[in-house]
């Protein structure tokens, strides 16, 4: 339950929220859409059941798109191995900072 002076407290935040939104402006949404896709057809309607039913057709090759994933897969445990083998603080700023804590 909210007491009688927190509700009066916030009636007043309220109302400075509402006054506040409703001197906004709002952009012009009427020239947002350029003249080609105003003028052209809505995009067919898929249906929806098959979609849910996880039926929809595959589109692309399997087999390149799982040679595409191996390799990035490859490359990005290569660059892994290459970031775990390099120091994360180089020579020069280590010893700036040891300098700065002695």
């Amino acid at each position: 339950m909210v007491s009688g002076t927190r509700l009066n407290m916030r009636a007043p935040a309220a109302l400075l929220f509402v006054a506040l939104a409703a001197c906004t402006q709002f952009p012009a949404l009427d020239d947002a859409v350029s003249p080609d896709v105003a003028g052209s057809d809505f995009p067919a309607l898929v249906p929806l059941e098959p979609l849910l039913a996880g039926t929809a057709p595959i589109v692309g090759d399997p087999v390149a798109t799982t040679e595409n994933l191996e390799a990035r897969i490859a490359a990005l445990r290569a660059r892994a191995r290459a970031l775990q083998q390099r120091p994360v603080v180089d020579a020069a700023t280590r010893t700036r900072m040891q300098q700065r804590w002695n």
